[in-house]
């Protein structure tokens, strides 16, 4: 699995419609009223990488398989939803349990299509939901918060440690900022996380804008690129309605006709996942041989053992060294053989990162 984003936003923003062209299905019902997706629905996609389709040709392998992005659909916040507004807290809930948040933004004008506020603003839009994910934190955290003092008064440790987290968090909310803007030591990442909060998950805010603007862009578009840029975050330009009419076109040379007539290059899917694995700080490494070729996704910074467990809990319990050839390398070369041949194999110990785009073999003992 590459990672879970959340979809989420406002209602009739275009995230059911965006949910389903990136998931090529029909499980959320798109529809022009709120809190028209009463579940949260779940799709998984297939990230698509041209280094996976090289490395399997030139070993032959028999099957493919890429790693994958797995997307929920969670129905439209509204203002007030930390108080349990719309469908408030059941949603919420459903946030705590992706990696990230895509947060699609209205950015384009269709009078058939209602807005709850009444008017475009993908700023106001992005506040809005922003808001209501601190007020859930501060509510949470304030009411833990009490229970872990009378913890830490009481002599407990671990108690003392996690309010070394708490009250800095705190302050941020209290304030009206996002706990993922609290500087937290490495040492202290687990407790972080171990707090569930919503407002400390990256974002990757989605512009979506017409067809007429969907290569370059509008002016509300901008203001979101600027908006995500000021707050550390990552922003992509998609047009949902374009990717609904991809969707339904299963020739790959129609699609690239489609797009471009348009001035795209590339779909918003793969705008999204770029944009995600950035976010993420992801890389992909591939185990290729004649049976398959298959991709891994990590985080940047695994060494080989934790991504030899990706493949086999097995390897990394007895792993030995790893057999990497950078892909470069394994493409330049025309495969392992070639690579080889030429010094481009590097065996690497327990200490070693894995890079992105590592050709992997690994060798364990149990």
């Amino acid at each position: 699995m590459g990672f879970t984003c959340g979809i989420v936003g406002l209602p009739n923003v275009g995230k059911s419609t965006l949910f389903n062209a990136l998931t090529a299905t029909a499980a959320a019902d798109a529809a022009n009223y709120p809190f028209c997706t009463i579940e949260p629905n779940v799709g998984r996609v297939a990230v698509p990488d041209e280094r996976l389709a090289v490395c399997a040709r030139l070993v032959k392998s028999a099957e493919i398989i890429p790693t994958q992005l797995e997307f929920v659909d969670i129905a439209g916040l509204v203002r007030g939803a930390a108080r349990g507004e719309g469908l408030g807290n059941q949603f919420l809930s459903h946030i705590r349990e992706v990696d990230a948040i895509a947060h699609v933004l209205r950015c384009f004008a269709d009078g058939n299509v209602t807005h709850i506020e009444g008017s475009v603003d993908p700023i106001r839009d992005a506040e809005t939901v922003e808001t209501e994910l601190i007020l859930a934190d501060l509510e949470s955290l304030e009411r833990r918060a009490v229970h872990m003092v009378k913890r830490a008064r009481g002599g407990e440790k671990e108690a003392k440690v996690l309010l070394e987290v708490v009250d800095p968090v705190l302050a941020a909310l209290r304030e009206g900022r996002p706990a993922r803007d609290v500087v937290v030591g490495v040492e202290r990442q687990k407790e972080l996380k171990a707090l569930q909060l919503l407002s400390v998950k990256p974002v990757l805010y989605i512009a979506n804008v017409d067809e007429v603007n969907a290569a370059s862009g509008n002016a509300e578009s901008h203001r979101v690129a600027q908006y995500a840029t000021a707050r550390d975050a990552r922003s992509v330009v998609i047009s949902a309605a374009i990717e609904a009419e991809l969707a339904q076109l299963a020739d790959a040379d129609e699609k690239f006709e489609f797009l471009a007539a348009l001035g795209l290059d590339e779909t918003g899917l793969a705008r999204v996942i770029r944009a995600g694995y950035s976010l993420l700080r992801l890389v992909t490494f591939f185990t290729v041989g004649p049976k398959e070729a298959h991709a891994w996704t990590v985080e940047r910074g695994t060494k080989a053992p934790q991504a030899a467990g990706k493949v086999h809990t097995d390897f990394e319990k007895g792993f030995i060294r790893a057999e990497t050839i950078a892909y470069s390398d394994f493409a330049a070369y025309g495969g392992e053989h070639g690579a080889r041949d030429a010094g481009r194999m590097r065996l690497e110990g327990a200490d070693y990162v894995v890079q992105d785009g590592d050709v992997m073999r690994f060798r364990f003992n149990v």
